[in-house]
């Protein structure tokens, strides 16, 4: 490998864009194909970034035929599994956005690939490189909770909600559960050290999405704005998960992790109709334990810094290119995400909790 890292772009929307300054950024880089299936978008694309270097597809299999390290796979949800699965029997390297799929069969088939082809799929989890998330994953795995029994995670925006693609069921998969659901899950998952989800008792509705009075597009809205779900994992723990996209209050909540030693409780950043999502940071974080028989609240600093996750997360990517380690947010560790979000669905269509089966490669 030269020391050039060769970089292509599957999608040319607004996320795609994010990709390429991104990678822009970066010292011996080079974007040399962008493809789109609407015929000269991806032309469009690379003149409006001046990708000088770069070739326009309408076909990803064509960028694949290139020489190139790695793909950005930045298409609707529909697509995330058929063009990251090319990618990867295509020898490339797959960072996908999120979420990694829009069925749990797609996701593991996706881990499946990549363990055959021996090829990275990373996750587009940027949350992870903030150093309050990665605080909260420190306080927890350093032992200081106990024995964490009970978690509850999950933001509401007031009024939140998008359009377009992210309301079409069959090229969405899911709403909320799917879009923003995915960040506080990984928040509290990755926090645990991922245990495999047992069964799932779930609530979705979509009151808002489905009102003309809260959405313009209220008649093509097909996914759920909020969702509500017990989760048992392995380890004896319970997850509490809420998510939505519009309600009438403020918020759902702080995040809890009870522990068997102490208590860590984290509140959103912000405030108004797009805040308590955890992908928008956290306000403040508390550490409740007892200290010679009294109960003690301790508050945890929360960093200020100017460290733009996104770019993060595209710059470990190349950087795992670079020294051939593994992915930095394992698919086949953000499988088990996708397996609740599937679980929530299914509780929810069918009105009574459901088991969560995991295939063995997981």
């Amino acid at each position: 490998m030269s020391n050039t890292i060769n970089i292509g772009i599957i999608g040319s929307g607004g996320i795609a864009t994010a990709h390429a300054r991104a990678y822009k950024e970066i010292p011996n880089v080079k974007i040399v194909a962008v493809a789109d299936v609407i015929p000269g978008k991806a032309n469009l694309f690379i003149e409006q970034l001046e990708l000088k270097d770069a070739k326009g597809f309408d076909d990803h299999l064509e960028l694949l035929n290139m020489d190139i390290d790695g793909v950005s796979v930045c298409t609707p949800n529909v697509a995330h599994h058929n063009t990251s699965i090319d990618a990867l029997y295509a020898g490339k390297h797959v960072l996908v956005e999120k979420p990694m799929a829009v069925t749990l069969e797609q996701a593991i088939e996706m881990v499946d690939a990549s363990r055959k082809t021996s090829k990275m799929l990373s996750v587009g989890f940027q949350p992870r490189y903030d150093p309050n998330m990665q605080a909260v994953k420190e306080i927890v795995q350093s032992g200081q909770l106990g024995n964490v029994y009970y978690v509850e995670i999950g933001g509401g925006r007031r009024r939140g909600m998008p359009g377009g693609t992210f309301i079409n069921k069959q090229l969405a998969g899911a709403g909320a559960m799917a879009d923003i659901g995915c960040y506080s899950l990984d928040l509290a998952l990755n926090a645990l050290g991922y245990p495999k989800p047992l069964t799932v008792s779930a609530y979705t509705s979509n009151y808002f999405g489905t009102n003309s009075a809260y959405h313009s597009e209220s008649e093509k809205f097909e996914v759920e704005d909020f969702g509500v779900a017990m989760i048992r994992l392995e380890g004896g723990i319970v997850l509490n998960f809420k998510i939505s996209w519009a309600m009438h209050m403020d918020s759902l909540g702080p995040t809890l992790f009870l522990g068997t030693n102490a208590g860590l409780k984290l509140t959103p950043a912000g405030s108004g109709p797009w805040s308590g999502v955890w992908d928008g940071g956290i306000g403040s974080m508390s550490l409740f334990h007892d200290i010679k028989g009294h109960h003690v609240e301790s508050t945890i600093p929360v960093k200020d810094h100017q460290l733009n996750i996104f770019n993060e997360k595209v710059r470990d990517f190349v950087g795992s290119i670079k020294d051939g380690t593994s992915a930095p947010i394992p698919g086949d560790q953000i499988v088990i995400n996708q397996a609740i979000i599937d679980g929530i669905l299914r509780s929810s269509e069918q009105g009574r909790e459901v088991s969560v089966e995991l295939p063995q490669l997981v």
